[in-house]
């Protein structure tokens, strides 16, 4: 059977264009705000750790970024981990992205080193990556498990940058977006409904062939004792006695004078 001509393939088709569609204009946002740095002031719109006079990073710091290298590798991690995120689980997407947006700004504001400044998507990415993961994990159905590995495959190394492992990187949103994607995951693993599950003819041909091989062991096997039906009844051999009442006779009387 072709897949391309099922009626289910359409809807998938559109929520992968969608998804992509979607990454692909967040990624143009942040190429728009890229060009636009040199007039704004980035030290006020990155995040401060522990600097409570400047929350608004937390909701900024995401758009910027210090270099075009730097955009263009969150640009492709947001395009492959964007479209599968939205394609298998538009849904929970929908919801965990401002969970894992603030949690990148959080896991730096809480754990960057004081005067320094945390910005770029990179938490972002992370959160998708791990939320993907989980995901995978938790439902483990064939698109979940597909996106899964996948997702792996181009950005399994964010397992490990989400520790201490090069000076001038960010572990700490990437730690930060990375706990808010598992938990993402954890929240709203059912908030997409389980894709139906196509069945093959092979499996209906393997369950008609164990049905018959069933039947035929259940045939070969002896019936039970108590099933077996009784065809002669052995007759109760007769009585070898007869039990006579006793009468006692009367005793006679003393003699008459």
């Amino acid at each position: 059977m072709d897949a391309s001509n099922h009626p289910a393939s359409q809807p998938d088709r559109g929520r992968v264009l969608r998804a992509f569609n979607a990454s692909l204009a967040f990624v143009f946002l942040l190429l728009v705000v890229f060009v636009s740095q040199p007039t704004l002031d980035v030290g006020a719109l990155a995040v401060s750790p522990r600097d409570f006079g400047q929350w608004l990073g937390l909701l900024a710091a995401p758009l910027l970024h210090g270099s075009a290298e730097h955009l263009a590798a969150n640009a492709g991690a947001i395009l492959i981990l964007g479209t599968l995120a939205g394609a298998v689980y538009p849904r929970a997407t929908l919801r965990a992205l401002p969970l894992l947006w603030l949690g990148s700004g959080l896991g730096a504001w809480l754990l960057g080193e004081a005067g320094s400044r945390h910005l770029g998507a990179s938490g972002l990415t992370h959160g998708l990556m791990f939320m993907i993961a989980v995901l995978g994990l938790r439902r483990r159905d064939r698109a979940s498990i597909a996106a899964g590995m996948i997702g792996f495959l181009f950005y399994g190394g964010m397992l490990l940058t989400v520790l201490p492992h090069e000076p001038g990187i960010s572990w700490q949103s990437h730690l930060g977006g990375g706990l808010a994607g598992v938990l993402a995951g954890l929240l709203w693993w059912r908030a997409d409904p389980l894709p139906p599950r196509q069945r093959y003819s092979w499996e209906d041909e393997e369950e008609e062939a164990m049905t018959l091989a069933a039947r035929d062991a259940g045939e070969l096997e002896p019936v039970a004792p108590r099933e077996v039906p009784v065809l002669w009844q052995r007759p109760q051999p007769p009585s070898r006695g007869v039990v006579l009442r006793f009468t006692p006779r009367p005793r006679p009387g003393p003699p008459e004078e």
